[in-house]
């Protein structure tokens, strides 16, 4: 059983590291402004983290069955001898960092991706008020001057 849980410690390490590997590619791609590319990374970084979080859930059901009221694999490693426990620790530890490095990098490709977008944003706003007509007191399309049609207040007059 012990060796089941180290396998899928394993298969979740290896997976991390692909993950790793998929952010780094799809950030290369963000700094080369290759749009088409990051959402096909992006569809296989989404498949990635779903077999993944599929794999968590079978460690979980596997400890369930096996050790029946523990749930996590620290409970498990106290009840085994010192090497089992500490192979399960080393596992947990290599786990975790190749967590963690996996979310740095993603918070860097967040930044990079909200940085793009800020940037294309107010890129739109400085074309559209290029284009956009200012002052409407200047020539109308006729080549005249086109009359203001402020909203000032004014007195009406007529006939009541």
């Amino acid at each position: 059983m012990i060796e089941s849980i180290q396998e899928n410690l394993t298969r979740q390490i290896r997976a991390l590291e692909l993950l790793s590997s998929l952010l780094e590619e799809e950030f290369a791609d963000l700094r080369e402004r290759r749009p088409h590319d990051v959402s096909v990374l992006e569809l296989s970084i989404q498949e990635l983290m779903r077999q993944i979080a599929v794999e968590r859930r079978s460690l979980r059901a596997l400890i369930e069955a096996a050790y029946p009221g523990m749930r996590r694999v620290r409970e498990v490693a106290q009840t085994l001898d010192d090497a089992g426990a500490q192979t399960l620790a080393e596992l947990l530890q290599t786990l975790d960092r190749t967590e963690q490095a996996c979310a740095a990098q993603a918070d860097m490709n967040r930044q990079l991706a909200m940085g793009l977008y800020d940037q294309s944003l107010n890129l739109l706003k400085n074309l559209h008020q290029a284009i956009d007509p200012g002052k409407t007191d200047m020539y109308s399309r006729r080549g005249r001057v086109a009359k203001s049609y402020n909203a000032q207040p004014s007195v009406f007059r007529g006939g009541v």
